[in-house]
């Protein structure tokens, strides 16, 4: 079994499943957004950005897995995009379930003057709800509790398929 989980990132297919589960997440959003009707808000707009960078770690992955650079590159893109995501949604969640005067988000996204990502692509990245409507909920929990949920999975993930990638291969013998 450890075997097998330290090859997995020599493949392709791993690299892809990984880039294709977060573009289905992704595509929900657009669904949520653009059908649904359910206005994004800052906090959604960067948590947006990293799961495209859960795509993009995919991606790199899939490059040239064999190669230890890309794989290194599509790790440590991975164990960032993961890590910034949970964090932007554990605070997500905090401004919905204490909702404070004090304690708001922003109604533009800060990203910086060389891309400006609301503006040249408004209806993937422009803020026009507000962090602590609790607009949908499936199962009791809101959107950010579920993208909680969905990136503490992939840094499990990471922390599964990395650490064993890392092991030596006396522990295989």
């Amino acid at each position: 079994m450890l075997f097998i989980l330290k090859n997995l990132s020599k493949k392709r297919w791993p690299w892809l499943l990984l880039a294709g589960s977060a573009l289905l997440l992704e595509l929900c959003a657009l669904y949520f957004q653009h059908v649904m009707k359910l206005e994004p808000c800052v906090m959604c707009v960067y948590e947006r950005l990293a799961m495209f960078g859960i795509i993009l770690s995919g991606l790199i992955g899939a490059v040239s897995p064999h190669l230890l650079f890309v794989r290194l590159l599509a790790f440590a893109s991975w164990l960032i995009s993961g890590f910034w995501g949970l964090q932007l949604a554990l605070e997500h969640t905090n401004f919905q379930l204490n909702p404070s005067p004090f304690a708001v988000c922003s109604f533009l996204p800060n990203f910086p003057t060389w891309a400006p990502l609301h503006q040249w692509l408004p209806w993937l990245f422009n803020p026009t709800g507000d962090c602590a409507d609790m607009i949908w909920q499936f199962l009791g929990y809101t959107m950010p509790q579920w993208l909680i949920v969905s990136f503490v999975i992939y840094l499990a993930l990471f922390v599964i398929i990395a650490g064993s990638a890392l092991l030596p291969k006396k522990c295989f013998q």
